[in-house]
């Protein structure tokens, strides 16, 4: 689909102005001098009025939901009670983090609505810019409470998680001027919106080795996190002989060994132990207790969940050859999740029409696209970062891939709006 060249130069002008919004959202934080930005936090109320200016400016019409997330939205000026395209992703943070992660996502869907604007493009259906209060899991060790409202996953459970200080989400939400009472009425109707699309950068260095700026994502991944636990028997250091001990540590490393074969030998399957505790702590002293924590990911559920299964055997016979304690407890879990034929489909020919191939790529980390696909159907789009640094200050894109990203964007609006046309008359 041809286009106007006055569209390239106003796309590049968006995209120089989306940096320059990530650089300025970098300054709302709870810590000087790196950025971290947790769950209704002060820096997150600061960073809503400047996000609430800048979509008003774009003719947008605000609202923050009970969950703590912050909407704009434009109506479609052809189709009353016209359905939605929701774009966006997370505001929050995880510690000292980058630039990018989550902000950028909505700083594209806002310059999507000010691309619109400007060139006068009605579309048949409502575009809305959502920036989610939580995705990370920082503040209260489980993610994505923004998304999770959306679909009316919120429970009374989950409100009175506490956090380290012993604040709940319900009150957290309530210390935002939110009302956790009306938790449930941020659920968003399934009809009212025909998609939801999550722009992020890759978080990894697949596009940077390929040369490519952008790609699509076919699915997010499964995922399961455990709390593993080896307990022998402590003993000192110079006086309990090597066939006589219970050394918790040892078993452990042989486990954890076992893992990375196991990721290795697997394709598509990734397996970190993330961190290790051991007790009693000592130079002098044979471990008697090792804790783990285990995250392992596949897009097949099944390839997992079999990994799993062969991860807890092996623990249960260094059991019997180690003489020690194995226990595992699995901690977080979810499925993995495809994203949407045909939106993505639409998305592939938005990144043709930008003049880049058209890469597939899986995820390996949690988005808030894997939330809200349960409802809607959902599509991603990677933007390379960086020697695929995240979750870091280094974290870094260029102008011309940001550019690259929103004209892929601006191409897929066009084909959804087409269809929808069709559709309609």
């Amino acid at each position: 689909m041809n286009h106007p060249p006055q569209d390239d130069v106003l796309l590049a002008e968006l995209a120089q102005r989306t940096l320059d919004r990530c650089e300025a959202a970098a300054a709302f934080t709870e810590e000087p001098g790196r950025i971290t930005r947790t769950f209704c936090s002060s820096a997150m109320a600061d960073l809503h009025v400047a996000l609430r200016d800048w979509m008003e400016a774009a003719g947008l019409t605000c609202r923050v939901d009970a969950a703590g997330n912050l909407f704009g939205r434009l109506e479609s000026p052809l189709l009353d009670n016209a359905q939605t395209l929701l774009i966006g992703s997370h505001l929050d943070s995880v510690p000292n983090a980058g630039r990018y992660d989550g902000v950028l996502g909505v700083m594209l869907g806002l310059a999507l609505v000010e691309a619109v604007q400007r060139s006068d493009l009605r579309l048949p259906f409502a575009l809305e810019v959502v920036g989610f209060s939580e995705e990370e899991g920082v503040r209260y060790g489980v993610p994505f409470i923004g998304s999770r409202a959306l679909v009316g996953d919120c429970d009374e459970a989950l409100l009175q998680r506490k956090d380290a200080n012993g604040v709940s989400v319900a009150e957290a939400l309530g210390h935002f001027s939110c009302d956790a009472a009306q938790i449930q009425s941020c659920e968003l109707p399934a009809k009212k919106y025909v998609a939801y699309l999550e722009p992020h950068i890759e978080q990894g260095p697949v596009l940077e080795s390929e040369d490519q700026p952008l790609s699509i994502v076919t699915a997010i991944a499964g995922q399961t996190r455990a709390a593993v636990r080896f307990v022998g028997a402590a003993g000192h250091a110079g006086t309990v002989p090597m066939e006589l001990r219970k050394d918790a540590l040892c078993a452990a490393a042989e486990w954890i060994i076992e893992v990375e074969k196991a990721a290795q030998q697997t394709l598509g399957l990734v397996a970190t132990v993330g961190t290790i505790e051991v007790s009693p702590g000592a130079g002098n002293v044979i471990p008697g207790e090792a804790r783990l924590r285990l995250d392992i990911r596949h897009t097949d559920d099944k390839i997992r969940q079999a990994a799993v299964e062969h991860l807890i055997r092996l623990g249960k016979d260094l059991q019997q050859t180690r003489n020690i304690e194995f226990q595992f407890t699995t901690a977080h879990e979810h499925s993995a999740v495809a994203m949407d034929a045909a939106i993505t489909t639409m998305l592939k020919q938005g990144i043709a029409a930008a003049g880049h191939r058209t890469m597939e790529l899986p995820s390996g980390a949690g988005h808030d696209a894997a939330v809200m696909a349960r409802r809607w159907p959902s599509a991603m789009l990677f933007i390379r970062c960086r020697g695929g640094v995240s979750h870091h200050p280094d974290e870094a894109v260029t102008l011309a891939d940001v550019t690259a990203a929103l004209t892929a964007i601006w191409h897929f609006g066009r084909r959804l709006n087409s269809k929808i046309l069709s559709d309609y008359f």
